[in-house]
């Protein structure tokens, strides 16, 4: 099971650090029903991450995910492909970011963010974790690392566990100083929208590259073993 924390650690770094995940709750946060609504989209964001990682495993194991202790070809081919398909993107990222980062501009769907319903903004949290072009290639790839290690079952769900909680510390850490200190933490949230806005293609252009690389890595040692 160590080996394949070791595996999970980096791609659910990749997730927790979602610069647009962590502004949209920062900004919930700031809404006068801020303390559900930031619960209810970190609890979205966390059951999409459960829900793909979960049929991932579900996928994997009586696929065959493992073969003599080794993860099977397959799995090679995936993390093979997710990885040109990150770095792809991580390329196409870098390209479009602002030469002035003052000029970044926030997608439209965050100006009417207090307006969402609770039940809108659970499903907003699901999407972001569940459907977004970095978050579910890393997920489906920690789903597979974990399928192919030939885990009991009991092990398989740990470790995914872990890596939710990992993927999540982006969200979980405004959520908690909102949580602890109330209004006295806007000035801090603010501080942390702001630099990430600025910086949010950059970020995402990088992370993509880097871990695209790792999973390009990852497939070729494994169909070359």
């Amino acid at each position: 099971m160590g080996k394949v924390l070791g595996d999970l650690l980096g791609l659910a770094a990749g997730v927790a650090v979602s610069p647009l995940p962590i502004i949209a709750v920062i900004l919930i946060l700031a809404t006068p029903r801020g303390r559900l609504n930031g619960l209810l989209f970190t609890g979205g964001w966390i059951l999409g991450l459960s829900a793909l990682g979960a049929v991932m495993l579900a996928i994997a194991s009586p696929a065959g995910a493992s073969a003599h202790n080794q993860p099977a070809t397959w799995v090679g081919a995936l993390k093979l492909t997710l990885g040109v398909l990150l770095v792809l993107f991580g390329i196409r990222q870098w390209h479009r970011r602002p030469k002035d980062p003052s000029q970044a501009r926030l997608p439209k769907w965050m100006s009417a963010i207090d307006q969402l319903a609770p039940v809108k903004v659970l499903t907003l949290g699901l999407a972001l974790a569940a459907l977004n072009a970095k978050n579910a290639p890393l997920t489906i790839a920690a789903g597979a690392a974990i399928g192919s290690a030939g885990l009991p079952v009991g092990q398989q769900i740990a470790s995914l566990a872990i890596f939710i909680v990992i993927a999540s510390l982006g969200l979980l850490a405004p959520l908690g100083v909102f949580l602890l200190t109330g209004e006295r933490a806007k000035s801090t949230l603010g501080n942390w929208k702001d630099w990430a806005a600025r910086h949010n293609v950059a970020v995402m252009g990088v992370l993509f590259f880097v871990l695209g690389l790792k999973l390009l890595g990852d497939g070729i040692a494994i169909l070359t073993t």
